[in-house]
């Protein structure tokens, strides 16, 4: 595996790559998560593809770090709204996602965002803050909001988690 930089100062020893299954039955969302931050996974390969990745995590809550770049453009040069849409979706799921128990796993259901103001390649590292509104036994509901270096919104976003047991999930 190799080292990949997914946005400046932020570089994946391991290269990208998935957790493996077997660890869904030994660590819990939060442990999962925790250990990819530390750098015993490899990121996930949207995070080199779109310069984002997880910097923090707790219970019920999660943030991202990203940077858009040129390579994120929709035909009218700006960032696409796909780009803002997968880091909310991320932090609204990881949020999620730490609350899992061993041998939980979630899907997404359904989520929404709101773009509030235009993203431009120029506008630097942007951060994305997910929060748990509610878990339940088989649903869970999460909040996000996407916000430039000054603090200004940009994205804001709402997500419906499913949640089953980790033996479901398949990889081809």
């Amino acid at each position: 595996m190799t080292q990949i930089e997914l946005l400046p100062g932020h570089i994946s020893r391991l290269g990208v790559g998935t957790i493996p299954l077997a660890d869904l039955a030994k660590f819990s969302g939060l442990e999962l998560l925790q250990r990819l931050i530390e750098g015993l996974y490899p990121a996930p390969t949207m995070a080199a593809t779109l310069n984002f990745t997880l910097v923090e995590v707790s219970e019920g809550h999660a943030v991202f770090r990203g940077r858009p770049g040129t390579n994120h453009l929709n035909p009218l040069g700006g960032v696409h709204g796909g780009w803002a849409a997968a880091i909310m979706d991320s932090a609204l799921g990881c949020c999620v996602h730490s609350t899992m128990n061993v041998g939980e796993a979630y899907t997404t259901a359904e989520f929404k965002v709101n773009l509030t103001r235009p993203i431009t390649p120029d506008i630097g590292e942007v951060e994305c803050v997910g929060r748990v509104v509610h878990r339940g036994r088989t649903l869970a509901v999460s909040e996000a909001s996407l916000k430039d270096k000054n603090g200004k919104l940009l994205a804001f976003g709402t997500e419906t988690c499913s949640i089953f047991p980790a033996a479901n999930l398949a990889r081809r």
